[in-house]
C-alpha cells in the first residue's frame, strides 16, 4: 500500500478535552441544522460541530464567519483589544500617518488583507499586481540547482536567490525603484494533460487540472548584483482563523504525530531524523530571545510560534514598518547598494533636501546615506543618518496579537445529512485521514510570546481542547506539475474550506490557487504515482459519482 494509508484510525480514538478554566454554554445552531447542533448525529460526535473547540468555535457562518473572535478572547476580557488589532490587518499602511504610517521603502502589500481576502486563502490569478485585492500570492525566486553567485558565494539547489527578500518586494515609495518590477513578472496558465490517471471518471464526467507558469525579465530586478540561475514559483495565503488553535498544540504531541508516521511515510529529512527517531537540527527555530520551538506554521514549516513567525513577522516585513523589537528594515543589501548607485534615485533626493537621504547634499553623501539606511544589516538605533523611533507602538503590536490569536473557527455545518455522513465514511475508508489528521487536543497553552507583548498583557488561551482541523501538521510530496520549492508542503488544514466562497469570492485550493474546485484538489493528489497521496486519489478517482459529491459535501460541510 501506498503511504497515505498509514494508522487510518489513529484519530477515531481521541479523548475528548476539558476546558475547565472557562465554562461555556453550548450555542445554537441556525437554518437546517439548527436542532442538530451540539448533538451526535450519525457518525459525527457532539464535539465535531465545534472545530476550534468549546473556546475556539463561532457559531457565525455566514459571509463574515472566518472574522469573529473565539469565545475564549470573550471571556477573557480582550474583546476591544481584539477589535483594535483587527484595524492593523485591515487598514492600507501610508508613508506617514500614525497609527498605520511607516510604510516602506519597499514592500510587499500595503495590507494585510490584501493578501488574505476576508481572512481567507487568497485568490488564483492571471497577473501579478500587489494592489489587486485577493492577490495572496507570494513570489518564490530560488535558485533549483547549486552554483555560486557573482560574489562568489556558494548556494544550495532550492535555496532562495538572497538578492531579494524572502518575500519579494514589487512596491517602493519614491524615488525608490522596487527590487522587482511588476511589468516583468509574468504568469501563464496550462491544462495538465499527461497526469497519472485520466481527466475523464469511469462514469464519463470530466474535470481538467491547470498549473501556473511564472517567469521574471532579467531586467525587471533592481537589485546589485541581480539573481542569476533561478526560477519562480508562487505561493498563496491561506485563511488564518483558527492560528491560535494551531499554536497551541504541545511539541510533544507534534512528535508523536511524526513518530507515528515515520514508519509509514517518508517524511522531510530536515524535519525527522529516521535513524534517531526524533526531530533533525532543521526543526528547530529560535524564537527571538533564544527558545527553540519546533517549526509548524507556512507551507515550508519555516515558523514555529505564531507569536515570532506568521503575522507577527508579516505585519513588519510585508509593510516594512518598524517597530521597538524590529529596529531594522526587510530589505537586502543588494537593494540598498542599487538604490545608493542609481543616478535617478540620487538625482530625485538631491532635489528635496527635507530627505532623510540628503544627508550633507553631495551626491556621495547620499548614496553613503541610502545604503546605510536601507541595508538591513544596519540597525536603525545606531544609523548615525536617523533617529529611530518605531513606527508601530508596542501596545498596537500586542493589539494586532490578540486578534491573531484570537480568530475563531466557524462551526460544522448540516452534520446531520446522509451525504455528509456518508462522505466522511468515505474520506476515512480512503485512508484521506492519515495526513488530513482529524482531531488534535491542545496543552496548557504556556504559549510563548515576546517580552513587548507580555509587557501590555495575555493572549487569548486554549488549554485542553479537542480540535479538529484535518491536518497532520507534517509535510508530504505530490509530485505536482511546476510543483511547490522543494517538493514537500505542509498539509493544509480544511476546517472552515467549505465557507471560502461565501466570505470571499473564490474557491481556490492547493498552495498556487491551481485547484479551483475541491474535486481538483483532490485529483491533484493523484497526477503523479509517486505522489504520497497517489492510492486514496485514485480510490476516490473510481468512485461512482454520488460518492464522491458526498466526500465533497464532507469536505465542505468540516
Amino acid at each position: 500500500m501506498k503511504r497515505l494509508f498509514y494508522l487510518p484510525l489513529l484519530t477515531l480514538s481521541l479523548v475528548a478535552c476539558s476546558d475547565d478554566e472557562v465554562t461555556l454554554p453550548a450555542s445554537p445552531g441556525t437554518g437546517e441544522d439548527a436542532n442538530y447542533v451540539g448533538q451526535a448525529v450519525g457518525n459525527f460526535s457532539a464535539a465535531e460541530w465545534q472545530p476550534g473547540g468549546r473556546l475556539g468555535t463561532t457559531d457565525n457562518v455566514s459571509q463574515s464567519s472566518y472574522e469573529d473572535e473565539t469565545p475564549a478572547t470573550t471571556a477573557q476580557g480582550l474583546a476591544q483589544s481584539f477589535k483594535n488589532g483587527e484595524a492593523f490587518f485591515g487598514r492600507n499602511y501610508n508613508l506617514s500617518t500614525p497609527p498605520f504610517g511607516g510604510l516602506g521603502p519597499a514592500w510587499v502589500r500595503q495590507s494585510c488583507i490584501s493578501c488574505h481576502p476576508a481572512y481567507g486563502h487568497g485568490k488564483r490569478q492571471t497577473s501579478y499586481n500587489a494592489n489587486t485585492y485577493g492577490n495572496g500570492y507570494l513570489l518564490v525566486v530560488y535558485h533549483p540547482t547549486a552554483g555560486t553567485d557573482a560574489a562568489g558565494n556558494a548556494y544550495a539547489a532550492d535555496s532562495y536567490v538572497t538578492e531579494l527578500t524572502g518575500m519579494p518586494q514589487t512596491k517602493a515609495a519614491a524615488p525608490f525603484l522596487p527590487p522587482v518590477e511588476e511589468s516583468g513578472i509574468h504568469i501563464s496558465w496550462h491544462e495538465a494533460t499527461d497526469g497519472a490517471l485520466p481527466l475523464q471518471f469511469p462514469d464519463g464526467e470530466t474535470y481538467s487540472l491547470i498549473y501556473p507558469e511564472v517567469s521574471i525579465d532579467p531586467s525587471a530586478f533592481h537589485t546589485d548584483p541581480a539573481p542569476t540561475n533561478y526560477e519562480v514559483r508562487l505561493e498563496s495565503t491561506i485563511g488564518i482563523y483558527g492560528s491560535g488553535l494551531l499554536d497551541a498544540i504541545p511539541d510533544d504531541s507534534l512528535r508523536e504525530q511524526y513518530r507515528r508516521a515515520a514508519p509509514y511515510a517518508r517524511l522531510n529529512p530536515s524535519m525527522w531524523d529516521a535513524e534517531a527517531n526524533d526531530w533533525a537540527p532543521g526543526a528547530w527555530y529560535t524564537l527571538a530571545d533564544g527558545t527553540k520551538a519546533i517549526k509548524r506554521f507556512t507551507y515550508a514549516l519555516t515558523r514555529a510560534s505564531l507569536q515570532d513567525g506568521a503575522g507577527a513577522n508579516a505585519i513588519w516585513n510585508i509593510t516594512n514598518v518598524t517597530r521597538s523589537d524590529r529596529h531594522k528594515l526587510y530589505t537586502t543589501a543588494a537593494w540598498a547598494k542599487a538604490m545608493s548607485r542609481d543616478e535617478s534615485v540620487l538625482s530625485g533626493i538631491l532635489r528635496d533636501p527635507s530627505s532623510p537621504y540628503y544627508a550633507d547634499g553631495t551626491r556621495e553623501g547620499v548614496a553613503a546615506a541610502v545604503e546605510a539606511l536601507l541595508s538591513p544589516a544596519t540597525d536603525q538605533l545606531d544609523n548615525p543618518f536617523h533617529n529611530f523611533e518605531a513606527e508601530m507602538a508596542d501596545r498596537d503590536f500586542y493589539d494586532f496579537m490578540v486578534w491573531h490569536r484570537g480568530l475563531a473557527v466557524p462551526r460544522a455545518r448540516n452534520l446531520q445529512s446522509p451525504e455528509v455522513q456518508r462522505g466522511k465514511e468515505l474520506f476515512y475508508s480512503m485512508g484521506c485521514t492519515a495526513s488530513h489528521r482529524p482531531s488534535w487536543t491542545t496543552g496548557e497553552d504556556n504559549y510563548w510570546a515576546p517580552e513587548i507583548v507580555r509587557a501590555q498583557g495575555e493572549l487569548p488561551r486554549y488549554p485542553r481542547q479537542q480540535i479538529w482541523p484535518y491536518s497532520d501538521m507534517l509535510q508530504h510530496r505530490l509530485f505536482m506539475k511546476n510543483d511547490i520549492r522543494t517538493g514537500w508542503c505542509r498539509t493544509t488544514p480544511l476546517w472552515g474550506r467549505g465557507l471560502s466562497k461565501q466570505n470571499t469570492g473564490a474557491d481556490d485550493r492547493l498552495h498556487d490557487c491551481r485547484a479551483r474546485t475541491v474535486v481538483e484538489a483532490i485529483m491533484w493528489h493523484g497526477y503523479s504515482r509517486e505522489s504520497d497521496a497517489y492510492d486514496s486519489a485514485e480510490l476516490f478517482y473510481r468512485l461512482p459519482k454520488a460518492d464522491r459529491d458526498a466526500v465533497v459535501a464532507f469536505i465542505e460541510a468540516i
